[in-house]
């Protein structure tokens, strides 16, 4: 598969499952635990299958070295879909994810002892300043059409628990980042050999929430059948969150695996480049589609994140850059 293919398969994996999410979303903000849990399962069903050889071949890198980045991608993923039930919108959801990289630079610089050039530091600003902006824009979100003082004031706090929440699924996030490169710079890249492990011997984490899970599939089968299908005899009674769980859970293992597969065709350069456009392209979808407000502050916003993230990955240099990069060749 070529590497425009690959992308191709990208856009139409990761954000068509953006498109089942926020049809999840909107339906039960508190269902994210159920909706990691199929990924989870789904993605190590299909690695033992195709990655593991039905546990024919032998792991790479020890057991024992996945243990804390397990620890840290299980955190990560059951935080960011539970941040939906602290009344998070989908696209403050995407803008705050698409600012990681202010958490990947902070963490690099505490953990590994990095310094950056000044274009680097400057994205970070605007990434931050367009972050802050759509936040704050967001706040209304929290405020209910006909509710007291009080409860609006509940609804606020649950509303920055959840931005809390997001902040520390960031960090963590570029923690294990961070992790992860040291791991592999001792064993050497075995994206899907990790991709596998991290998801399979994080499925005993999900014991904390069995009765949430169990509520939900509960919840789920108590959903109407799509009438679109009800043409189809297969399809015709099957709860609508069902279908859509089973969306969510395809899209997700296409887009992953499209993911890693971009990573061994084209540079790191090109592959953040690839996930910028494609997180903006289900923005804009988000808002259309869903009806997702969205206003002059949020646009704004949204274009010092993404402006910010090209700078960040050098796909726009400053004028800057190039002086530093010519200091830098007189002293070496």
């Amino acid at each position: 598969m070529g590497a425009a293919t690959t992308i191709l398969f990208v856009f139409i994996g990761c954000c068509s499952n953006v498109f089942f999410l926020e049809l999840l979303v909107k339906a039960e903000p508190s269902s994210g635990t159920l909706i990691t849990f199929s990924q989870f399962v789904f993605i190590a069903v299909m690695g033992f299958i195709f990655t593991m050889d039905f546990g024919r071949k032998k792991n790479v890198i020890p057991i024992k070295e996945y243990l804390l980045l397990v620890f840290f991608f299980f955190i990560v993923n059951v935080s960011n879909n539970l941040a939906f039930s602290f009344k998070i919108s989908m696209p403050l959801h995407m803008i705050f994810r698409s600012g990681g990289l202010i958490a990947n630079l902070i963490m690099a610089m505490i953990v590994l002892g990095r310094r950056y050039t000044f274009s680097k530091y400057f994205s970070v600003v605007l990434i931050t300043a367009g972050t802050i902006m759509c936040t704050i824009a967001s706040s209304g979100e929290a405020q209910e059409e006909g509710a007291t003082d009080t409860e609006n004031e509940e609804n606020l706090v649950t509303w920055v628990l959840g931005i809390v929440l997001l902040t520390f699924a960031l960090f963590m996030s570029a923690r294990m980042g961070i992790f992860q490169e040291v791991l592999y710079k001792t064993h050497g890249k075995h994206p899907r050999e990790a991709l596998f492990f991290i998801h399979l011997l994080s499925l005993p984490g999900f014991l904390l929430s069995a009765n949430d899970i169990i509520k939900f599939i509960k919840v789920f089968s108590l959903s109407a059948p799509l009438p679109a299908l009800s043409a189809v005899p297969i399809l015709s009674a099957v709860p609508r969150l069902y279908l859509y769980l089973a969306g969510n859970t395809l899209t997700q293992y296409v887009c992953i695996s499209s993911v890693f597969s971009l990573t061994s065709q084209v540079s790191s350069l090109h592959v953040t480049l690839v996930l910028t456009l494609r997180k903006f392209s289900s923005l804009i979808f988000s808002i259309f589609y869903f009806g997702n407000t969205f206003t002059l502050t949020h646009w704004v916003g949204t274009t010092l994140v993404f402006g910010g993230t090209l700078i960040f990955t050098n796909v726009i240099s400053l004028p800057w850059d190039e002086v530093e990069q010519v200091e830098q060749k007189k002293k070496d």
